[in-house]
């Protein structure tokens, strides 16, 4: 979540899956100030999502280039974005995901990879602590009611 918490953050990343690697796109695009692109591009680069690379030499301009993880992001994009449309009229949406072979306007959703099923119903699908969980979030999941095995 560190990595997508904020706001701006999703806007750069957005666009760079248009293809945007400059700053001066981005800030065209977002109409964001120098210093707050500035410092989200930094926190980008520092995180691992971006890589910064130089363009030119005389003088020196850099581009901002989505790493592995970076693209790895893309799918929480698609899927925010579905989410914030699935609220809209259709003419009240200003993008919308298409085929980029036929033009067809898709329907994303988020299914689990290995029957396929859709992850949006909370009663089937529930978290529960990883490994790495805090005593805290063992605690708060230990609480939860368990799961009879008929329905497992």
């Amino acid at each position: 979540m560190e990595h997508v918490g904020e706001w701006w953050t999703l806007l750069i990343l957005h666009d760079a899956f248009d293809g945007y690697t400059r700053f001066d796109q981005f800030q065209e695009s977002l109409g964001i100030s120098s210093s707050m692109l500035t410092t989200r591009l930094k926190t980008l680069v520092a995180d691992g999502l971006l890589e910064r690379r130089p363009y030119q030499t005389s003088p020196v301009r850099h581009e901002y280039v989505l790493t592995e993880l970076g693209r790895s992001l893309r799918p929480v994009i698609v899927a925010l974005a579905a989410w914030g449309n699935a609220r809209l009229t259709p003419t009240e949406r200003s993008m919308i995901l298409v085929d980029a072979h036929s033009g067809e306007e898709v329907e994303p959703v988020v299914v689990d990879a290995k029957t396929g099923r859709r992850l949006d119903d909370s009663a089937a699908y529930v978290f529960t602590a990883g490994p790495a969980a805090s005593d805290a979030m063992r605690s708060r999941y230990a609480a939860r009611p368990a799961i009879p095995a008929e329905e497992a």
